[in-house]
This record gives structure tokens, C-alpha cells and sequence, in this order.
């Protein structure tokens, strides 16, 4: 069963940096009526595949793998977790936003966002790019017990 999870855990995460990556590549060009449509989309995926990664990497953490006790006593699974969380608060702001957008995508208009609100998204996403680069670099760590002091 752990193998099953792992899997899961690792496809979760893929989808979730694709979408991000995705939602990057979005925000940089003019938006559009497509563009538009697309990044609520991506970010609707985003949004579950994150919540997947941090279901399953729980179930992992407390049911299979190594146990609670040794990855509470790991700095890079530590810095993971809350990379993790810095990642979702930053996503916040981009996801109200595309949210806000049903209305008028539903009406076929393409929704009225100030170039500074779409300057503001850019940068967040770019943010949590450089902050998953880091989850994953603590991942790494972590799967070869740098940093464990239990």
C-alpha cells in the first residue's frame, strides 16, 4: 500500500507544479475570453491537486512511510510543510480573483481586472514557483534523512 500512496502523492504533485506553471504562462500574455476561462480552470485544478498532495502526504506521514515521529523531527520535512502552506496562503489572492470572474466569463464578457491586480497575480505566481522549486529541494533532502535530528 505505501507504494500506491507514493505514487499518488508524486502524481498530485506533478499536476499541481503543471498547473502552477500553466497558471504562470497564462497571466503573462494579454488576457483573453480563452486565457481568462483557462486560468480558472487551472487554477480549479490546482486547488484539488493541492488538496490531494496534502491529504495523501498526511496519510503518508501518519499511517505509512517512516511515521509521525521521524518526520516531525526532520528540518527539511519541517521547511516542506511550511513551504507548503506559504504556497497555499500566496494562492489565495490569485484564486478570489479568478473566481470573481464567473459572472462575466458566464455573460461571454471578458472580466474588467486592472494591468496592476494582473501585475500583482504575476507576482505571486512567480513566488510560489520559487518557493515549490524549494519544497522540492526539501523533499530531496528529506528523503535522504539530511536533517533528521530525532
Amino acid at each position: 500500500m505505501p507504494p500506491f500512496f507514493a505514487f499518488l502523492h508524486h502524481v498530485a504533485a506533478f499536476a499541481l507544479v503543471a498547473a502552477l506553471v500553466l497558471e504562470f504562462v497564462l497571466v503573462k500574455d494579454e488576457l483573453t475570453l480563452a486565457s481568462a476561462r483557462r486560468l480558472r480552470a487551472t487554477d480549479a485544478v490546482f486547488g484539488l491537486s493541492a488538496g490531494l498532495v496534502l491529504a495523501v502526504g498526511l496519510l503518508r506521514v501518519f499511517y505509512f512511510e517512516k511515521g509521525a515521529d521521524y518526520y516531525l523531527h526532520s528540518v527539511p520535512f519541517l521547511a516542506k510543510i511550511s513551504l507548503f502552506f506559504l504556497i497555499a496562503i500566496l494562492s489565495i489572492y490569485p484564486t478570489v480573483v479568478f473566481l470573481s470572474w464567473k459572472r462575466p466569463l458566464a455573460q461571454g464578457r471578458l472580466p474588467d481586472v486592472a494591468p496592476a491586480k494582473l501585475q500583482r497575480i504575476r507576482a505571486l505566481l512567480h513566488i510560489e514557483l520559487v518557493a515549490v522549486v524549494l519544497l522540492i529541494l526539501c523533499a530531496a533532502l528529506m528523503a535522504r534523512g539530511v536533517g533528521y535530528f530525532g
